[in-house]
């Protein structure tokens, strides 16, 4: 999986960078066909916005947005928002084949 970790108008600092990578590198948990994390940190006034867009097989896109003071926070947020879209997304297509599995259970 790729994790790309960018700043417009802001610098991203190297312990926010590992941070963001670390946990990034997680989302494969929670929907194991996402091949590539982009996390965006912009600076706007006085608070930072985080967006993550993580696509996945069959041009599915998630992105989560969230605007904080503290850049660790606003990732921590947007992280948790993704990764319930995952876990959706995951239960939503699974036993997509056999639906009456789903029935007896």
């Amino acid at each position: 999986m790729q994790i790309t970790v960018s700043g417009l108008h802001t610098e991203i600092p190297a312990s926010l960078r590992e941070y963001v990578e670390e946990k990034a590198s997680k989302f494969e948990r929670y929907y194991d066909r996402v091949h590539t994390v982009e996390v965006v940190f912009a600076a706007e006034a006085s608070k930072l916005k985080c967006e993550i867009i993580a696509r996945a097989d069959h041009h599915a896109t998630f992105v989560a947005k969230e605007t904080h003071e503290d850049a660790f926070a606003a990732f921590d947020t947007t992280a948790r928002e993704l990764e319930r879209q995952l876990t959706r997304h995951k239960e939503k297509h699974r036993n997509h084949k056999h639906p009456e599995a789903d029935r007896m259970g």
